[in-house]
């Protein structure tokens, strides 16, 4: 971090456009609006709704009090200097010192949701991880991607609901299918939308031999209400259901609770084991069905408009977007915005964060639309 990005002049300029972009005006004005509503004695008959208004309040209310708090630490650090102009006592240089660095961190930090400006970034997400081709290997690296994104939601204080879980043949997993909920989990995560490869010695080949292994993520935001944004004819569905595997307490493998959702105009398929009850499963099911439509229609309106201009893209859920190579050296690379990193281990422990930032401010860049 440069001095010169800690200067005050150049902090309060940073205050000023981060009071445009979070449009302070307009949340204050929402936040009148939701406080309103959240005093109103009925407004807990309907629960969902009730959710939905004070989770808005909080976030909007996070957003005014931090822009408060950065206001009041700057103008706090700019009283330490003008005194140190009359009295050059250490301690008010360090005062001033640390204020400064802890604005010009935090700065940084909300000049970064900034880059959040997709419809549904501030959804929560549904994921898809499918192992590639190769067999048990693919399955291992399957299993590690999931374990990476477990880490690197418990690092953002992010609920993970695993949905469905496919186990792999001898270790690892054939796809796991699971919800991550947090506030922008959808923006932050659309960045890991893609093929991911490993290269490492194969633990599985008494020869030691290198070896590369594939999986996907596939990455939409998730709806709690269906309906709300897309329209599912359930004639177009086949719904199986069948017995549960794997740890789930005294109903696995005992009643057909699990939900398979096939819609078959697209090929798309859902299924949800987690829940308590068929029902349950079902509408989970439901859910993630329309996360995934939602996405397609989305994808054939960017691939209709890519047609009419003549652009030729290639970066589709089939592209390779990321290599972690853990020998013969050690090194990350999204293959987008060029990012890297060398300590592999720290970044399949949740360590993607640098990658999240660099893949946003490349899109933001003007490069092409994924």
């Amino acid at each position: 971090m440069s001095e010169a990005n800690s200067e005050p002049h150049v902090l309060r300029q940073r205050l000023e456009e981060a009071e445009l972009y979070l449009k302070m005006e307009e949340l204050c004005d929402r936040k009148v609006e939701l406080e309103d509503i959240v005093a109103q004695p009925d407004l807990w008959d309907d629960a969902e709704r009730a959710k939905k208004v004070s989770q808005e309040l909080s976030e909007i209310t996070e957003d005014i009090n931090l822009h408060g708090q950065l206001t009041a630490q700057l103008e706090e650090a700019e009283a330490f200097l003008e005194l140190l102009e009359e009295d050059p006592d250490p301690s008010l240089k360090d005062e001033a010192d640390f204020l400064l660095v802890a604005v010009t961190t935090a700065l940084d930090e909300l000049e970064l949701r900034s880059l959040f400006t997709g419809e549904y970034d501030e959804s929560d997400a549904v994921c898809h991880i499918q192992s590639g081709e190769g067999g048990t290997e693919a399955q291992d690296w399957a299993e590690m991607l999931f374990r990476m994104y477990q880490r690197w939601s418990e690092q953002q204080s992010f609920a993970l609901e695993t949905t469905s879980v496919s186990e792999g043949t001898e270790a690892g997993i054939s796809s796991v299918e699971f919800i991550i909920r947090g506030r922008r989990a959808y923006g932050k995560l659309q960045s890991e939308h893609g093929v991911h490869r490993l290269v490492r010695i194969s633990p599985f080949n008494k020869q030691a031999n290198r070896h590369t292994s594939f999986a996907s993520m596939h990455v939409v935001p998730f709806f709690e209400e269906v309906s709300d944004q897309v329209n599912i004819d359930e004639t177009e569905l086949r719904v199986d259901t069948y017995r549960s595997s794997g740890a789930g307490g005294q109903h696995v493998n005992v009643t057909d609770s699990a939900v398979r959702i096939t819609h078959i105009p697209s090929g798309i398929v859902v299924s949800c084991q987690n829940e308590r009850s068929q029902h349950q499963n079902k509408e989970r099911c439901m859910q993630m069905l329309a996360a995934r439509l939602l996405d397609l229609q989305r994808k054939q309106r960017e691939q209709d408009l890519a047609n009419i201009s003549g652009e030729n893209q290639n970066v589709g859920f089939g592209s390779q977007i990321r290599s972690y190579v853990m020998q013969p050296y050690q090194m990350v690379k999204d293959l987008r915005s060029n990012h890297e990193v060398g300590a592999v281990d720290s970044v399949l422990d949740g360590g993607i964060d640098g990658f999240i930032e660099a893949y946003l401010r490349w899109l933001r860049s003007g490069s092409p639309d994924l």
